[in-house]
């Protein structure tokens, strides 16, 4: 106290100033280069914040062991094992020079928290840089917004609904997009929409809810080649290929390994875990692709909340564990479901009797920890759509302990979504049925319950129809 009383009592005096600054700079928690430094050291800078301990650090780690060591997490500065939960909206600077200004200036920016956890997701999905947003959505948003008006966009035929309404009711009209949807599963259908003015084509893989799976990198490649045919090697505009992971998450595959240029996820899902927060992210590989990304992250602001990334960031910790007991779940749950006289078609990537199984066993590290089913409400219907009711679903329902009838996915309890009502509520009926979305599909996200009890559920909601 009596040193610091002197200094603000003789603050005219150079010299006593240059004290100053060397008994604040002894003093780490609050000296300004070792505060700097410490920070500085939590991620590299906006271009692409790879951890500073260096990619070659974790190339070569199990995802596991990824999932607990990704990211430069720990805090410089007080050597917490977690970064604290930093919900400042302002940082103060020392001065108006380069030099003087810390990593971080406002929170819309760039946040001690977000930066941890996006250093996290750039990790796990092997990319140089993720941003994180305030919702799955929002970060499908923030990937067309990188495309200038009248472009035209292919996409997977039968994507999640809020994708859906996202494109069409609100880009196609502020952006001047053109969304084009069609089977990816056929490479020369691909080639053949392909356009002069085709700035992106938006893969989902497995689809939300009917578990379509496209070959990544046959896209990949198809989009790449027909560039090439048509504006001599390397010639000609950017197509982006930008993959929607949220339904695989990296436990199962890494779309940027196979030459995605951006991975979109809804980290409300699997990267959370425990249904508990919203956020979403873009992840990407490529250094330019990062800056242009990062500017329209801090310029548009659907930033996450540092808080709910403290929880996500907690959340991938168990990521491994958790998708590895879910997905084991999903498979049992799936072979059970395939023997039931009430259960119409059952799909689940993991199961022979799925269309691409070898898409499956060569693109991904299980079938996913998800199920999709059609009821009937009686055996003698062989053939059509019965007229199901939502009276059929709640005495489906009704009877079980363990699943509940909610929204969304991912966490550690296992959900039933009614996808005519809830994920693609917002299509119409003709809509959601020419993409196989009947009132009797029921998604099944499988949790890490006991898998006899699970089984036991759907036995008991079964008998009830």
């Amino acid at each position: 106290w009596c040193i610091e009383t002197c200094m603000r009592l003789f603050a005219f005096s150079p010299k006593i100033r240059n004290t100053k600054k060397l008994l604040a700079g002894i003093r780490p928690s609050q000296g300004k280069r070792g505060h700097r430094d410490g920070l500085r050291r939590m991620a590299t800078a906006s271009k692409g914040h790879k951890d500073s301990r260096g990619p070659e650090s974790k190339a070569d780690m199990s995802m596991h062991s990824l999932a607990v060591h990704a990211g430069d997490t720990i805090d410089k500065v007080h050597r917490a094992i977690v970064p604290p939960i930093t919900c400042a909206t302002s940082f103060v600077v020392d001065g108006l020079g380069d030099g003087e200004k810390g990593e971080f200036a406002y929170s819309r920016v760039k946040n001690p928290t977000r930066l941890a956890y996006e250093t996290a997701l750039a990790d796990l999905e092997g990319g140089v840089y993720a941003a994180a947003t305030s919702s799955g959505v929002a970060a499908a948003s923030l990937a067309i917004d990188l495309l200038p008006s009248g472009s035209h966009v292919l996409v997977m035929r039968g994507v999640y609904g809020g994708t859906h309404r996202l494109f069409q009711g609100v880009k196609a009209v502020s952006n001047g997009i053109e969304f084009e949807y069609i089977d990816m599963t056929d490479t020369e259908t691909l080639r053949g929409r392909l356009r002069d003015t085709t700035r992106m084509v938006w893969v989902e893989t497995p689809t939300n809810p009917l578990l379509e799976l496209v070959d990544i990198r046959k896209v990949v490649e198809t989009v790449k080649r027909t560039r090439e045919d048509r504006n001599g090697c390397g010639g000609g505009r950017t197509v982006l290929v930008a993959v929607d992971n949220t339904f695989a998450s990296c436990f199962n595959q890494k779309p940027l390994d196979m030459g995605a240029d951006l991975v979109m996820l809804s980290t409300s899902k699997y990267i959370g875990g425990h249904s508990d927060l919203i956020g979403g992210a873009l992840v990407v590989r490529d250094r330019e692709l990062a800056e242009r990304v990062n500017f329209l992250s801090k310029s548009v602001g659907a930033i996450a909340s540092p808080f709910d990334c403290f929880l996500a960031l907690r959340g991938v910790k168990t990521l491994a564990l958790r998708m590895e007991r879910q997905c084991a779940n999903a498979l049992r749950v799936a072979q059970f479901l395939e023997g039931q006289e009430k259960v119409r078609d059952v799909r689940y990537p993991g199961l022979p009797s799925h269309k691409q199984h070898d898409v499956c066993r060569a693109q991904m590290r299980t079938g996913g920890a998800v199920v999709t089913i059609r009821l009937k409400e009686n055996t003698a219907e062989m053939e059509g759509e019965s007229e199901f009711s939502l009276d059929s679903v709640r005495r489906f329902v009704s009877p079980m302990r363990f699943f509940v009838l909610a929204e969304s996915l991912g966490g550690v309890e296992s959900m039933i979504n009614h996808s005519a009502t809830m994920s693609h509520g917002g299509m119409s009926r003709e809509e959601r049925e020419s993409v196989g979305v009947f009132d009797s599909t029921l998604r099944l996200s499988i949790g890490i319950e006991d898998e006899a009890d699970l089984t036991e559920d759907l036995r008991r909601g079964l008998a009830a129809l």
